[in-house]
């Protein structure tokens, strides 16, 4: 069995992820989806939407425009349920015909329709006559209550969505743009022949490229999938059993992640809560020592470091966390908490005033990929290093 050293399944995880050695400029924000396998998405806009937020992680300041137009345009991906609801490159719609023919079995999430065939029937004939359609467009989502008091159309459409016969490769103003998947997903794709077995085996391949180094709990939850799905699946994957300093768990390598040590540097940056390198709570504290939540469904009281905390990759480490907020043309520092105070946090760049510089870069040029003029700092954490943020800031 091989052993990694913390230090590189570290380096392995950020190679994995796209922050180390040089990024694929040329495959763009869909290239970089396909190296990801997936990319979560999520109501919260601070800076931007998260799935926005990935591809400038990695690739710098590219235009949010072009960002939703490679997602959304030219029939190149399409939302399903990975890790949550997740961006998924069109080519891996056969992949999740396990979790389709799943739905189908279970039957409806959350509601129950009082007519199901005649409002599914109903759907359906509506996107084949008029063209995809948001739930608005096809005639209304909410019966007037909360927002999970969904009117008749949105329950057809969403099992419809679960199932498979629709699809959402597009979304407009953020709202679902619903299409039947004969139209919208490739003949050549538009199939289920994949067992339940092979479907998980090459989800598992992929989230194992998508990680570098994990452990079982991490490689089910990159796509959410069940501890015994994966058990059945794993030896024939071609992931290679190492042993890693410090994890005390057994853990898996994507092949190419042993071939040769990963190289480069890479930027410095925010990262978002939802962003895949981080997503998995365990994981992070685990591999970069940072013991991380998000707090924005967490009463104000009782938030530690902010309601949308932005982790800083700098160095190949999270050396601090931000929560940014904006006001106007000023990018508002509501919390900066310098260094990092998990378990794992033990090495000298992890000490809060070699935070500093770095935290003030990340902020300067997310600042600027959002058009703000001005930088607010409203609170610093330990207090004494505000006025070298302030220095670092304006300097």
């Amino acid at each position: 069995m091989e052993f990694l050293t913390a230090d590189e399944a570290r380096r392995a995880a950020l190679h994995a992820q796209g922050f180390l050695g040089a990024p694929d400029r040329r495959g763009g924000v869909r290239g970089l989806l396909r190296r990801l396998g997936s990319v979560q998405l999520d109501t919260i806009s601070v800076l931007a939407r998260s799935h926005e937020l990935v591809p400038y992680a990695r690739l710098g300041a590219v235009g949010r425009a072009g960002v939703e137009e490679a997602y959304w345009s030219g029939g190149g991906s399409f939302e399903y349920w990975s890790h949550a609801a997740c961006v998924l490159p069109m080519e891996d719609w056969p992949l999740f015909a396990f979790r389709r023919r799943a739905f189908r079995e279970r039957g409806f999430r959350w509601h129950q329709l009082r007519d199901r065939e005649a409002s599914v029937a109903a759907v359906v004939d509506r996107l084949r006559s008029d063209g995809p359609l948001t739930s608005t467009e096809l005639g209304g989502a909410k019966n007037g209550g909360p927002w999970w008091d969904w009117s008749e159309t949105k329950i057809a459409v969403e099992w419809l969505l679960d199932t498979g016969e629709v699809v959402c490769a597009q979304r407009r103003g953020w709202k679902r743009v619903y299409d039947l998947a004969e139209r919208a997903v490739p003949d050549a794709l538009r199939h289920d022949d994949l067992d339940d077995g092979e479907c998980v085996r090459r989800l598992l391949v992929q989230a194992g490229r998508a990680l570098g180094v994990a452990t079982r709990a991490d490689l089910a939850d990159y796509h959410r999938l069940k501890a015994a799905q994966v058990d059945a699946a794993l030896a024939d994957t071609g992931l290679v059993e190492v042993e890693v300093e410090g994890w005390g768990k057994r853990a898996w390598a994507d092949p190419g992640a042993l071939a040769s040590a990963p190289r480069g540097r890479h930027r410095t940056t925010l990262l978002s809560p939802f962003d895949s390198l981080v997503w998995d709570r365990a994981r992070t504290e685990r591999i970069f020592g940072l013991t991380h939540r998000l707090e924005a469904y967490v009463p104000k009281s009782r938030r530690v470091y902010g309601y949308f905390a932005m982790p800083v990759l700098s160095g190949g480490r999270l050396v601090a966390r931000v929560d940014p907020a904006r006001e106007g043309t000023t990018l508002v520092a509501r919390h900066i908490s310098l260094g990092t105070d998990g378990p794992g946090a033990r090495t000298p760049a992890q000490l809060p005033h070699r935070a500093v510089a770095p935290t003030a870069a990340a902020l300067r040029e997310a600042a600027t990929w959002v058009s703000a003029t001005d930088i607010r700092v409203e609170r610093v954490t330990p207090p004494e290093l505000a006025p070298a943020m302030a220095a670092a800031l304006s300097g």
